[in-house]
């Protein structure tokens, strides 16, 4: 039963995956839409492509986050298959009433609602019992600049978007400060790039700490490190906006326009591939707690299936010695792949709320609102906050929207979000509660 159980949940949490990458497309592609830099079909495949192509670029830390909602050592299999289930159910509804709902919350609120449910009915240990079974705060360890725990995701409902918006609104600023035909712009601009130079220069991984290269060749190593990877896309992002600054006085309006047209793809490609680390993570947590609910369970079992190879190891410390997690490759590969096809089918009705109904969008907008939520998802990923896409690039619409003038931002559209975003979690908890209790009637 257990073994069926498992297989359910893995099934289950890749349809997951997939629905995500439908409800979720409009994230990636609303803009480039909207702006008519590419047609809705050459959008999705666009964006579809760097949702895959995130699967070289991320590591796992979002999935630990997930994995660790509630004490995997007090919960059974029946707690996960109801979380999922619940998100699935939810991210159809809001798909179909066209409301851009974050699928991450929705994951995380099933995962512990189901959890909760089972604290009051299924738990005797009185440490984890109850509310207790849930990781609602854990402090910060060594290396880590921020604690972890369902709070933190809570806390970035208005954080992650906040975010996006503030670092879209600087950057719309930037770029209008830059059309100006004087010589400031242009020394405000070269000095931010060699602060942001000097920045990336401190925080790549050198080849000597680099745990496990990729390559023998210590340059192509050094290159293609996960780690390195981000920050260099970074960087990209940042320098593409920089150089189109320092030139950005001299070209005529058309020709200012065709470029930022252009640029859209880089700041849209960047944003689908934070898409695909961030939220594909968010599924390989789930199915590395339910491998390690069903070892606790079977601690004898061997999980060497051929290609079914399910050896997940959470990472962990004993005697203050830190344990490496493992996940082994199809994982990944599975879930990006998944979430791609997602994508590939597209969400229309999610892309018209978040490409015209929040504020009208032009190239110039787009640029820096994909921008905006590139950066936010590259950090947020680093800090291993698993954070909701679409809060994010709404933020950084808005962001946009408010450089204009505060009536451009249509209010009565963004607050109904805002009723979205804040109910997400408690009536995913309430649904996985309710599909918990159903399910133990019958397993």
């Amino acid at each position: 039963m257990d073994f069926t159980l498992l297989i359910s949940i893995i099934v289950l949490a890749l349809i997951f995956d997939y629905i995500n990458g439908f409800h979720d497309a409009a994230n990636s592609i609303a803009t480039i839409v909207a702006t008519k830099v590419l047609t809705p079909f050459q959008a999705v495949l666009w964006a579809a492509l760097f949702n895959f192509l995130a699967y070289w670029v991320f590591g796992f830390g979002v999935a630990d986050t997930v994995a660790k909602t509630a004490h995997t050592s007090s919960i059974n299999l029946v707690v996960i298959l109801a979380g999922v289930i619940a998100a699935i159910i939810w991210n159809l509804i809001t798909w179909w009433k066209g409301i851009p709902s974050s699928s991450s919350h929705t994951l995380i609120g099933g995962f512990a609602g189901a959890a909760i449910a089972h604290g009051f009915s299924g738990v005797t240990d009185p440490e984890h019992a109850g509310f207790k079974i849930v990781n609602w705060l854990k402090d910060a360890k060594e290396g880590e600049l921020l604690p972890s725990g369902v709070v933190i995701v809570i806390l970035f409902i208005v954080f992650a978007p906040l975010l996006g918006m503030i670092i879209s609104y600087f950057l719309s600023l930037w770029l209008m400060y830059s059309s100006k035909k004087n010589i400031y712009p242009k020394i405000f601009t070269a000095v931010l790039m060699i602060l942001v130079f000097w920045f990336l220069s401190t925080v790549l991984t050198s080849y000597e700490d680099i745990k496990k290269p990729r390559f023998d060749n210590h340059l192509y190593s050094f290159l293609c490190e996960p780690a390195n990877i981000k920050w260099f896309l970074v960087g990209i992002v940042f320098f593409s906006l920089a150089i189109f600054n320092l030139f950005f006085s001299l070209l005529s309006t058309a020709k200012a326009e065709a470029v930022l047209k252009k640029m859209q793809l880089l700041s849209s490609a960047a944003f689908s591939l934070g898409h695909g680390g961030n939220d594909s993570q968010k599924v390989m947590g789930i199915i590395a707690a339910a491998v390690a609910v069903y070892i606790k369970s079977n601690p004898n079992v061997d999980m060497s299936l051929g290609w079914l190879d399910l050896n997940v190891v959470l990472p962990t410390e004993k005697d203050g010695v830190k344990i490496e997690g493992v996940m082994p490759e199809w994982i990944p590969l599975t879930c990006y792949t998944v979430i791609a096809l997602g994508t590939l089918s597209g969400g229309w009705k999610i892309v018209k709320t978040m490409g015209s109904k929040i504020t009208k969008v032009t190239a110039f907008e787009g640029v820096v609102a994909e921008s905006a939520g590139a950066l936010t998802l590259f950090s947020t990923e680093h800090f291993k906050i698993p954070v909701s896409t679409t809060h994010t690039i709404t933020g950084s619409i808005i962001g946009v929207g408010i450089t204009k003038r505060i009536s451009a931002v249509r209010w009565g559209v963004t607050v109904k979000l805002l009723w979205a975003w804040v109910l997400t979690i408690p009536v995913s908890a309430i649904l996985a509660a309710l599909i918990y209790e159903i399910l133990n009637l019958f397993l």
